[in-house]
C-alpha cells in the first residue's frame, strides 16, 4: 500500500492528547496526511477501510532513545530489523543516539542512517549528533553541518564530558543553532566500575555499585550550566527520586529543561537483580521502590514529559558472562507501549496522559510537528487493542535482541496496525488481509 491510498479508520476510540480529543471518531487519511477527523471531507472515497471497533486510535509513538546497532554492531541488530520491531510496537519515530561506529559526528554518517531507514520504510529514524568529536569530550563537533544533515538534537550519548568548560562551550554552541542538547547525567568518576545501585542488594550480592550521587552530582552541574548558558537541555533516563526533585525545582525556576524516563525504570527495582539476572544489568541501574514511586509521580505530574524505551538489543553472548562483565541494556521497543499501558491498569496514569508521554511529549522535546492527528498533519498512526492479553516470549519479538527482563510477563494491550505517513507498515498477523 502506498501513500496515495486513501484510508478510513472507522469505529475506534480516537485519543489525540495534543488536541484534547478522546471519543469515538473516524480518522480519514489521504496523500499521507490526516484528511478528516470524524466526518470525511467532501468527495473523499476510501480505498481501504480499517475496522477499529474496540480499538484505540492514537498518534504514532515517538521514542527518544533507541540504539539500532547499525552502523558498526550489525551482529546485534540492524536498522532493518529494529525499525520492523518499532512498527510492530506502534512506534513511528525513533531517535538514534550518536554512539554508533562510526560515531555520528559527521554529516555523512547521519545521512547514511536516515537513507538506510528510508530504504526499509518501516519507521522514521532521526539521528542525534555528537556533541563533541568522537564523543571524547575535548573538541566541539560541527553542529551546523550535523543539523543540516538531519540531526534533531545534540548528545554525547552515555559519555560524560569531564571538562566543564568544554561542556559549557558545547551547550552555548548548540543553543546558537536552536538545537536541544540531550544529556545523560552520570559522573563517570562516581560511577567507577559499578553495575548496580548502591544499596542492600549490591552489598548482599557483592556487586560493585553506583551511588545515586553519580546521577545527582552530574545533574546539579548540568542545571547550573543550563542557567548560565540559557541552553535548552533534555535529561535522558532519570532514575532517582532526588533527581526528580531537582528537575521540578529547575522547572519552577523556568529553566529550559525537560526529561524522560525509561519504561523499565517505572516497573523494576534493585530487587529484580536478585539471582544475578543479567537482563537487569542496566545503565542507569535499577534503584529502590522509593525511586520508582518518585519517577511515576513525576511522569503523572508532567515534570517528566516522555517515556522512552532506551532500546539496546544484544546478541546472547553479551548477557552470558558473570554479571559485572555482561553488557548493559535491554531490548525494549516492543515493551514500550505495554509497560506504559500497565501504568494505566495500575491507576498511576489515565490513558490520555499515558499516550501523551509517548506522543506529544517527546514531540515537544524535539520541536517537531509529530505526535498529533489534527487535519493536515502527517498521518503517523498507532491502532492498538487495549484489552488483548499476551505473553512476551523470544518468538514473539521482532527485534533481533531477546535480552529482556520481561520475558514470561503477561501484558494487556497490543498493536493492531501502524501507519507511517499514511502508509500501512504493520498489521498484526491475525488481522492481515
Amino acid at each position: 500500500m502506498d501513500r496515495s491510498t486513501r484510508i478510513s479508520i472507522r469505529g475506534g476510540r480516537l485519543i489525540d492528547p495534543a488536541n484534547g480529543v478522546d471519543g469515538e471518531l473516524d480518522l480519514h487519511i489521504e496523500a499521507g496526511r490526516v484528511a478528516g477527523v470524524g466526518s470525511a471531507p467532501v468527495g473523499f472515497q476510501a480505498d481501504r477501510i480499517l475496522d477499529a471497533r474496540g480499538l484505540v486510535v492514537c498518534p504514532g509513538l515517538i521514542d527518544l532513545c533507541a540504539r539500532l546497532r547499525e552502523p558498526g554492531a550489525e551482529h546485534k541488530a540492524t536498522i532493518r530489523s529494529e525499525t520492523a520491531a518499532a512498527a510492530a510496537a506502534g512506534i513511528t519515530t525513533l531517535c538514534c543516539p550518536p554512539d554508533t561506529q562510526p560515531i555520528i559526528d559527521t554529516a555523512a554518517v547521519a545521512q547514511l542512517i536516515q537513507q538506510t531507514a528510508q530504504h526499509w520504510g518501516k519507521a522514521r529514524v532521526l539521528p542525534t549528533g555528537a556533541l563533541t568529536r568522537g564523543l571524547m569530550g575535548e573538541e566541539i563537533s560541527e553542529m551546523a553541518a550535523l543539523k543540516r544533515a538531519g540531526c534533531v538534537a545534540m548528545s554525547n550519548a552515555d559519555h560524560y564530558i569531564r571538562n566543564t568548560l568544554v561542556q559549557r562551550r558545547a551547550l552555548e554552541y548548540a543553543a546558537t543553532f536552536d538545537l536541544t542538547t540531550f544529556l545523560r547525567p552520570e559522573d563517570s568518576y562516581l560511577r567507577d566500575q559499578g553495575c548496580v545501585h548502591e544499596g542492600r542488594v549490591a552489598t548482599r550480592l557483592g556487586l560493585p555499585a553506583i551511588p545515586v550521587a553519580a546521577e545527582t552530582v552530574a545533574l546539579a552541574r548540568d542545571l547550573a550550566l543550563a542557567e548560565q548558558t540559557g541552553a535548552r537541555l533534555h535529561f535522558r533516563g532519570l532514575s532517582a527520586a532526588r533527581s526528580c526533585r531537582m528537575l521540578a525545582q529547575a522547572q519552577q525556576e523556568r529553566l529550559a529543561v525537560s526529561a524522560d524516563v525509561s519504561a523499565h525504570q517505572l516497573h523494576l527495582t534493585e530487587m529484580d537483580v536478585e539471582g544475578f539476572d543479567s537482563n537487569c544489568h542496566l545503565s542507569p541501574p535499577l534503584r529502590t521502590p522509593t525511586d520508582r514511586a518518585a519517577l511515576r509521580e513525576a511522569v503523572a505530574g508532567g515534570q517528566i514529559i516522555a517515556i522512552c524505551s532506551d532500546h539496546q538489543p544484544h546478541e546472547p553472548d553479551a548477557k552470558e558472562r558473570p554479571f559485572p562483565a555482561t553488557e548493559s541494556g535491554i531490548s525494549a521497543l516492543e515493551t514500550l507501549l505495554p509497560l506504559t499501558l500497565r501504568l494505566v491498569q495500575e491507576g498511576t496514569l489515565d490513558l490520555a496522559t499515558a499516550l501523551a508521554r509517548l506522543t506529544v511529549g517527546p514531540a515537544a522535546v524535539l520541536g517537531l510537528p509529530f505526535g498529533r492527528l489534527d487535519v493536515g498533519r502527517v498521518a503517523d498512526v498507532c491502532v492498538f487493542d487495549p484489552l488483548i492479553t499476551w505473553e512476551l516470549r523470544p518468538e514473539t519479538l521482532v527485534s533481533h535482541g531477546c535480552n529482556s527482563p520481561f520475558l514470561g510477563w503477561e501484558f494487556q494491550g497490543r498493536v493492531a496496525y501502524t501507519l507511517l505517513g499514511g502508509q500501512l507498515v504493520y498489521s498484526r498477523p491475525d488481522l492481515a488481509p
